[in-house]
């Protein structure tokens, strides 16, 4: 199966960690995600994360392109906790130690209040493995967030889970990643 990845574009509420905070895409963000799907695929199914960031613009694409839509709930972004919505220079200012032991290791450190990387590793991967056991073969376009391109990417590049935050993926970024039975993934 191969998986295009596509991250939300910019969003109303601007940077810092957006996590499960549900704000809406700009119109710089829309643009952002038509300028990657354009020529792009072509996609058997789009699923997408339900927030509203991801599922407008699927919602949309799928009407367009007359596919099948699934919102996966699996497939949100990290829980920030306490940091949600805060750029890193304003939890520099109440959090040094912390966000630098997230930096440096984020599978070892948890944002107060927020949900462990390693659980939200083996929730997005148990997600991807039922999308490839109910679409094997095809190829499937995920919206989806920043954190989970990461993971996903990282795991396909085969980086240390130390380098999890090094993996850039801009707003609007389209990439794609080969998902073979044993839940070995590629990128392509």
């Amino acid at each position: 199966m191969i998986v295009d990845l596509l991250r939300h574009g910019e969003t109303e509420l601007g940077g810092g960690l957006r996590g499960s905070l549900d704000d809406a895409l700009t119109e710089a963000g829309w643009a952002q995600m038509h300028a990657a799907t354009e020529g792009a695929g072509p996609w058997t199914r789009i699923v997408s994360s339900p927030l509203q960031r991801c599922a407008r613009f699927a919602e949309a694409l799928a009407a367009r392109l007359d596919l099948p839509l699934r919102l996966e709930p699996e497939m949100q972004e990290l829980h920030f906790g306490d940091w949600e919505g805060r750029s890193a220079a304003q939890i520099m200012a109440i959090d040094p130690e912390g966000l630098g032991a997230f930096w440096d290791d984020p599978y070892a450190f948890t944002p107060p209040g927020g949900e462990p990387v390693s659980a939200f590793a083996a929730r997005v991967e148990a997600a991807l493995q039922r999308m490839y056991q109910a679409h094997a073969g095809e190829r499937v376009l995920l919206v989806c967030h920043g954190g989970v391109m990461r993971l996903l990417l990282a795991r396909a590049r085969g980086l240390p889970r130390e380098q999890l935050l090094q993996v850039g993926v801009p707003h609007g970024a389209l990439l794609s990643v080969r998902v073979a039975a044993a839940g070995q993934l590629e990128e392509c």
